[in-house]
């Protein structure tokens, strides 16, 4: 199984158990020549941007750790694109989430990061 499979399967987990909590999946695996954004969707009235982080241990960190200044950076400059293309408004609220997935268990972390300008 390559990596990009492993990934969407994770990304799969993520989405039922956002729906499982009320969010509304619009897009999965949003890219640009800047880089991707995981899952987008809406969350009451936020839009949200989603990174997916799996680790089988804890051994080399927490998933979330992996979305570090730089991975913010690049989800943020993607969310910027997808919401100029998708004509956003500067009234919707917005927010940065991070599923975190260590072997069998799923975590939420809502408002992982605040957006970061370039």
């Amino acid at each position: 199984m390559n990596k990009r499979s492993v990934g969407g399967n994770y990304e799969t987990r993520a989405c039922e158990h956002l729906e499982k909590n009320g969010f509304k999946v619009l897009e999965r695996n949003f890219r640009t020549r800047q880089g991707e954004i995981d899952i987008i969707g809406k969350d009451g009235e936020s839009l949200v941007f989603v990174e997916v982080k799996y680790r089988a241990t804890i051994k080399s960190g927490s998933p979330e750790e992996a979305v570090n200044f730089q991975k913010q950076r690049q989800i943020c400059k993607v969310a910027d694109f997808y919401r100029c293309m998708r004509h956003v408004g500067t009234d919707v609220s917005i927010r940065y989430d991070v599923v975190a997935i260590i072997g069998d268990e799923v975590k939420w972390i809502k408002n992982a990061f605040m957006h970061i300008y370039r």
